[in-house]
């Protein structure tokens, strides 16, 4: 029995990352809880086991007494001096209990229980080993899609990955192997629950810090980063030793780390631009990939109006509005773009206002 005990445990142990010292203790409260269930719940029944042999020994314990009221918990003083000639009244005595007719009811209690507590270990097991990797990325292989939900398998347990936190168009199938950054680790009646995204905009920070070493390593650093899934990323980055170019350790040789992280997030541009405290620089390299020409700033209002060449007009507003949109929430200021043009009218108009030809009494 104890060889067999301890070859189940240390497989346990082994597949499931769980300690021989919590399973053990599960062993015990479970042969414990059948024991005192065989014997009508007294609580003056024990066990133990030794952590080397495996060996199990039960025991009661009783009260000794000169008149027994209660056999199940007392023992007379003469008894108990058969056992131990030094005992005395008021004092407790250890017996050995023989449970050779250990029933299988009794057993199959203890097998319930010794599941139960496995489980509750091995759910700690995980939830300890995740909760401490919030903010970062992990790696699973989709194993199925139930309702709105993608299943992530990560080795010893799974993420719940919503249908809404991927990709627009993304369409995952069982086997592909996908990037996800944990947004949260929580305790649930069926145990932790991992929850990952593949949208949040901290998904793509935890990309660069892992593509980027100059990130990882506190050398960059980024100030600001704003995203619209599946369409495009601006990231503004900064670094304090003149030595280190920022954008160009982001790209990388040839473009070999953004591009790595583009085709992660299946093609999804990304504007990567240096830092700067002057707005009216900060507004210009926000409108990437467009060419500014002009940026007037009034800090009252924190409105800019930026001009510029009449087909570059097109691309700084971006489909939809998408760029402008991403740039304003980027520096947070209030961004109107007027073409060349339009400003030349503007201005022509204005100038119109401010001149009066004198009258013809004059």
């Amino acid at each position: 029995m104890s060889k067999e005990l301890f070859y189940i445990i240390d497989q346990i142990s082994k597949e499931k990352g769980i300690s021989r010292e919590i399973l053990l203790e599960a062993l015990r409260s479970a042969l414990l809880s059948a024991a005192r269930k065989k014997f009508g719940g007294r609580t003056n029944i024990d066990l133990n086991i030794d952590p080397k042999t495996y060996n199990i020994v039960f025991f009661e314990t009783r009260k000794i007494v000169m008149s027994v009221a209660d056999k199940d918990e007392e023992i007379s003083l003469n008894e108990a001096r058969k056992i131990s000639p030094d005992a005395a009244e008021g004092n407790v005595i250890t017996l050995p209990l023989d449970l050779h007719d250990f029933s299988r009811i009794a057993a199959q209690t203890a097998k319930q229980v010794i599941f139960q507590k496995m489980r509750e270990a091995e759910r700690e097991v995980i939830y300890n080993e995740f909760k401490d990797k919030v903010g970062q990325i992990v790696s699973g292989m989709v194993m199925r899609k139930e309702k709105s939900m993608y299943f992530l398998n990560l080795g010893k347990t799974e993420a719940l990955l919503p249908i809404k936190e991927t990709l627009p168009n993304e369409n995952l199938k069982r086997g592909d192997t996908i990037r996800a950054y944990i947004e949260d680790v929580k305790i649930t009646p069926k145990g932790p629950a991992i929850l990952v995204t593949r949208t949040s905009p901290q998904f793509i920070a935890a990309l660069f810090r892992m593509e980027v070493p100059e990130i990882n390593d506190g050398l960059v650093v980024i100030k600001d980063i704003v995203r619209e899934p599946g369409e495009r990323t601006k990231l503004a980055v900064f670094t304090k030793n003149p030595a280190i170019d920022p954008v160009g350790a982001c790209v990388g040789m040839k473009g070999t780390r953004v591009q790595s992280i583009v085709r992660e997030l299946r093609g999804e541009r990304i504007d990567i631009i240096p830092w700067t405290d002057d707005p009216r620089q900060l507004v210009s390299r926000a409108l990437s990939p467009a060419v500014v020409d002009k940026v007037g700033i009034n800090e009252e209002t924190k409105t800019a109006m930026v001009v510029v060449n009449d087909q570059q007009l097109s691309l700084a507003i971006g489909k939809r509005g998408q760029n402008v949109r991403l740039a304003m929430k980027l520096t947070g200021w209030d961004i109107d773009i007027l073409s060349e043009s339009e400003y030349s009218k503007m201005r022509i108009e204005e100038a119109d206002k401010t001149f009066s030809p004198p009258s013809a009494d004059a």
